[in-house]
């Protein structure tokens, strides 16, 4: 088992290992006092490992209820937000309790932004089953459910007691899911470090998934640790998500998060060194990076239908925008556009 600490406002530990899901109860049971506990998981992932996690909590000591809401992006909602809200009170959860997020990122993301809400914050744990929620959404506080208007926009920071991530919840995952991990994993390496980038195109990522889970964390959690809430540092890790979002929101979420954001990222890069903000063979090392790994390097839409959905981006500050660009491979910083300059930015990314 790998542990990587976060030090962000409330520091916690992320597990990361094959074989911690059966250790849940016993790990949950060393970071917390609570002993009641509500397990919150989708209609993909309740079935599969549902049950075992109730068990290793009980075994543990702890009263755990389980609600089950419809699998994907499409249930990331108020609705179902609320319906999270009405289980807790119904159940008579107080503060001293805790949630737990057992899943993907959807279910992440809701479970903690319901825990942060439900009278005024509770504890939450995340236990992660995809390579995606591993690598990167359950680590770093943020919370969201989508609107129509676009993904992410109501939301608050609100970090976890404890992360567990046991890596072999990742041998049921389909491969377009697996991939969606892969594309986050690429993002970093690209961003932060040319050395994992290096080693990620260099073989099969499932047969070393422990230590690229560990690593993605790793990276994550400096900057976490450097800009918990997002003023500055922060800001890189959404290097090719201004527009993945909006393909995604263009979709309809047909396209998942990691097929969104790998195109997204390839976007970037043209668009950035189309206008100079990145040096000349950004783009093939990104496209090629994205394309090693089995990702999507397309873009199914137009400039003003990515220039519309972009401008709903929740990265928006009056009139401007701050677009991640890479200043060399392994290294990323932000340039602040208005409008005009995200619409010109967009076309030159096209």
């Amino acid at each position: 088992m790998h542990t990587v600490t976060v030090s962000a406002s409330r520091p916690y530990a992320v597990h990361i290992g094959g074989g911690l899901l059966d250790r849940a109860g016993e790990l949950l049971a060393g970071a917390t006092k609570s002993r009641r506990c509500a397990v919150v998981t989708d209609s993909a992932v309740g079935p599969l490992y549902g049950d075992r996690v109730l068990a290793t909590l009980e075994r543990a000591g702890f009263a755990p209820l389980l609600f089950t809401f419809p699998a994907g992006e499409r249930s990331k909602n108020l609705s179902t937000y609320g319906q999270i809200l009405d289980f807790f009170a119904k159940n008579r959860l107080t503060r001293s309790d805790l949630a737990v997020a057992l899943g993907g990122g959807v279910t992440g993301d809701m479970a903690g932004f319901a825990a942060a809400t439900y009278q005024r914050g509770v504890d939450y744990v995340q236990i992660p089953t995809t390579f995606l929620a591993a690598s990167d959404s359950s680590v770093g506080g943020k919370t969201a459910v989508d609107l129509a208007e676009g993904k992410n926009l109501v939301g608050a920071f609100w970090q976890p007691r404890l992360v567990i991530c046991d890596t072999d919840t990742f041998r049921t995952l389909p491969g377009e899911v697996f991939d969606d991990g892969a594309a986050e994993t690429v993002k970093h390496g690209l961003i932060a470090d040319r050395d994992f980038l290096r080693l990620l195109m260099a073989g099969d990522l499932r047969e070393r998934i422990d230590d690229v889970v560990r690593r993605n964390v790793e990276i994550k959690a400096a900057v976490v640790a450097e800009d918990e809430f997002e003023a500055g540092r922060r800001k890189i890790l959404n290097f090719g998500h201004t527009l993945g979002h909006a393909i995604e929101q263009l979709s309809g979420f047909a396209v998942t998060h990691g097929h969104a954001v790998a195109r997204g990222m390839v976007l970037a890069a043209r668009g950035a060194e189309r206008l100079g903000y990145s040096p000349a063979g950004t783009l093939e090392q990104v496209a090629g990076a994205v394309a090693r790994l089995g990702l999507p390097t397309d873009c199914p839409y137009g400039a003003d239908q990515l220039y519309d959905a972009a401008t709903a981006d929740k990265k928006r500050s009056g009139g401007t925008i701050d677009v991640v660009v890479l200043e060399e491979i392994g290294r990323a910083g932000t340039v602040r556009l208005d409008m005009a300059g995200l619409r010109a930015f967009v076309e030159a990314a096209l």
